[in-house]
């Protein structure tokens, strides 16, 4: 018997692929339902989608329903962007990212003056470092010696000159590009797990490819339709549920896991997953071991302030996914990371899920998801930087759309870093648990399995093989597998 703590996508994943195989599987939840961060609300006629935006590698969500030879299309489905992001600039510049990399590299190399040549070097560079390093980093526990006894890695090691290891994000891009503006399209993908353009590795530049290649993609009802799928999916194959049960306890037994305590009782299990950040599942649930110090004293990546507007009006310039670049990028990450505040003028992402789903919003309206990074929650004036960033948002936005958006506001609910960390225990509201500022950091991340206790195992953004949606799963997925060789059913 297998209980999980957190009903995530990496746990939801990890329950499934468990319960394919055999195993008994409970889930604890500390909340009324599924989902983790990606979760909703709904308030004065709007639908918000309250955690991750972007969905690609779709693949994954549906090699979940595949294991029990269910059709993913008959219970979950997606449409393919066209259009990846639309982006501005103050100076008035507007970019619309095409999806087909032939029209992609035309049209930026047009849009920036900029080398064609250079353009398909790099989404062809960026490609070979995924193949070289995904089966490694994305599907295998990098803590088992194993893992390095194959052809696959042998193969990753003998090109590690071509993965920018020893280099910062920034700096590979500025082996290919010249516009800033070129650099800073570029240099924003290092967000994506919550980390610094100038501090990430090259080996980041990779990240464009899983946009470019396997594209982006909406799932149909917004994003809360994949939790809300897997959960239904969860239930019609027997995984056991317990909401508004948060676990208080890892109960263990001369250096063994025997099962988890809530307010509600004592359960046995013969294996432990945590779906929590690893650092509250160590200060919380196993207070009476041993904790990773030098782990989970690293770095936490940035997390973010996410203001969700009911807009009474409709903007033809938008897309699902929009960004507004900041004029200071790396002043903004030196706020963030260094000075633990916001920046004056940060870049601004929008989400809005009604352009699909013309429900989310009342007729006429958008439901918009109005998001800038942020550092964690280390105790600053939160209230004094909501109300400044607020401003400093709707003047970017409105001078760049040419209206007051101000006025055009109907409803509000402001999420920030204290927020997300009472509502999901991540530490100190970090979105993606360590940063990436780092070039070791893929191999200092906690990994899947409790060192010291051994049928104890994690899986979520906190933990290998790191944040987002499709990490998660894989996560799930090693999970699984590890417990499935140690524990074989």
């Amino acid at each position: 018997m297998i209980g999980i703590i957190g009903s995530g996508i990496a746990g939801l994943s990890a329950a499934l692929r468990l319960r394919s195989l055999g195993y008994e599987v409970t889930v604890f939840e500390a909340h009324t339902g599924p989902g983790g961060k990606l979760d909703e609300i709904s308030q004065d006629g709007y639908r918000f989608d309250l955690g991750p935006s972007l969905f690609t590698m779709p693949q994954y969500i549906d090699e979940l329903f595949e294991l029990f030879d269910e059709n993913p299309r008959d219970h979950f489905n997606y449409l393919k962007k066209e259009t990846l992001c639309n982006y501005f600039w103050t100076d008035g510049t507007r970019f619309q990212t095409p999806a087909d990399k032939e029209e992609f590299i035309t049209s930026f190399s047009t849009s920036f003056k900029e080398n064609p040549a250079k353009v398909r070097q790099f989404l062809e560079d960026n490609s070979l470092k995924y193949e070289l390093t995904a089966p490694l980093f994305l599907g295998r526990s990098l803590h088992r010696l194993k893992t390095y006894l194959n052809r696959i890695t042998v193969k990753a090691i003998a090109k590690i000159y071509r993965l920018d290891l020893f280099k910062s994000l920034y700096s590979t891009l500025q082996s290919y590009f010249e516009n800033p503006k070129s650099l800073q399209f570029f240099s924003r993908h290092a967000t994506y797990n919550g980390s610094s353009p100038y501090q990430t590795p090259g080996i980041m530049s990779l990240i464009p490819h899983l946009e470019m290649h396997f594209g982006t993609y909406y799932p149909e009802g917004g994003m809360r339709s994949i939790t809300e799928s897997l959960y239904q999916l969860a239930i019609r194959h027997d995984v056991q549920f317990h909401f508004d049960e948060k676990v208080t306890r890892i109960d263990l037994h001369k250096g063994k896991v025997i099962g988890l305590s809530t307010a509600k009782g004592s359960y046995p299990f013969d294996i432990v997953v945590s779906n929590m950040d690893v650092v509250p599942t160590y200060r919380k649930l196993l207070t009476s071991i041993k904790a990773p110090e030098k782990t989970l004293a690293q770095e936490r990546s940035s997390s973010a302030l996410i203001f969700y507007w009911g807009i009474r009006k409709t903007f033809k310039e938008l897309d699902l996914h929009n960004i507004f670049f900041s004029d200071s990028y790396q002043e903004e990450f030196n706020c963030i990371f260094e000075k633990k505040t916001l920046s004056e003028d940060p870049t601004v992402y929008v989400n809005i899920s009604s352009k699909h789903t013309p429900s989310d919003a009342p007729e006429g309206g958008e439901n918009w998801f109005v998001m800038i990074n942020a550092p964690g929650n280390y105790g600053q004036n939160w209230e004094e930087l909501i109300d400044l960033s607020r401003e400093r948002i709707l003047n970017k936005l409105s001078l760049l759309l040419g209206v007051n958006i101000k006025e055009l506001i109907e409803t509000e609910f402001v999420w920030d870093p204290r927020g997300i960390e009472a509502k999901t225990d991540s530490f100190l509201g970090a979105l993606y648990g360590a940063a990436s500022n780092d070039r070791m950091a893929a191999f200092l991340r906690h990994p899947n399995r409790a060192p010291q206790i051994s049928n104890l195992y994690f899986c979520g953004g906190s933990v290998h093989p790191g944040g987002g949606i499709p990490l998660c799963v894989q996560s799930g997925k090693i999970v699984s597998e590890l417990i499935n060789e140690d524990y074989p059913k």
